[in-house]
């Protein structure tokens, strides 16, 4: 995960990764190899998925359905000259909504209208879909219920286990300690310090954000 306070670039440097904000420098390497990465189409292509910070400006497409929404990027990754089928677009609703038990009248319901936490998942379910095997995830449990926030902590660390990488951000110390077997503290835009095992503290973090170096 990536730990530090607001504006300390941990969205940014994410953005970066995924292709949704121009690099300024360094490089990106995925088993050891450098890939370029100039656009989100780019990074999809490598296996690299986001979840934005603001799921309501750039996560979900509000006026779409459920079933839309969850097919968004796999239906991108295909090219629009290949439209998926109605029939499989269906399935692929379903099977992703028992499996993250999303609330919803149906895979037509609009997601405007469903909560947040249930938008959370169908962007969730959106870059399942894609098998990705890297999976970003920006501040995936802000303003969401209890019961879903747990729900999400579950399922990042079952894709951990199942050999997925994950990327974490959160502003809750106490979830990235749940959450999180690494974590990499940010400030003024720069990797400060690399935390793991014993070192993996609230205080330990906290510490490190504020004197901006890992002892």
């Amino acid at each position: 995960g990536f730990a530090g306070l607001l504006g300390s670039g941990r969205s940014e440097c994410v953005r970066a990764i995924c292709g949704a904000d121009r690099t300024t420098g360094g490089t990106i390497k995925m088993n050891g190899k450098r890939v370029k990465i100039n656009k989100p189409l780019d990074a999809m292509r490598h296996g690299i998925s986001y979840l934005p910070e603001d799921r309501k400006r750039d996560g979900i497409v509000g006026d779409l359905s459920v079933r839309e929404n969850i097919i968004l990027a796999l239906q991108v990754m295909k090219g629009f000259f290949k439209p998926i089928s109605r029939a499989q677009a269906e399935a692929f609703a379903d099977e992703y909504i028992k499996l993250l038990d999303i609330k919803t009248a149906s895979s037509d319901t609009p997601i405007k209208s469903l909560s947040g936490g249930n938008q959370q998942k169908v962007i969730l379910a959106r870059w399942l879909l894609s098998n990705p095997v890297y999976l970003i995830l920006d501040e995936p449990t802000r303003g969401i219920d209890v019961g879903t926030k747990v729900e999400i902590q579950k399922l990042i660390l079952k894709l951990a286990s199942e050999g997925k990488s994950v990327t974490f951000i959160s502003s809750e110390t106490d979830e990235m300690l749940r959450t999180c077997s690494r974590l990499i503290v940010m400030r003024d835009r720069k990797a400060v310090g690399e935390l793991k095992g014993k070192d993996l503290t609230q205080n330990k973090i906290m510490s490190t954000i504020a004197g901006g170096e890992k002892e």
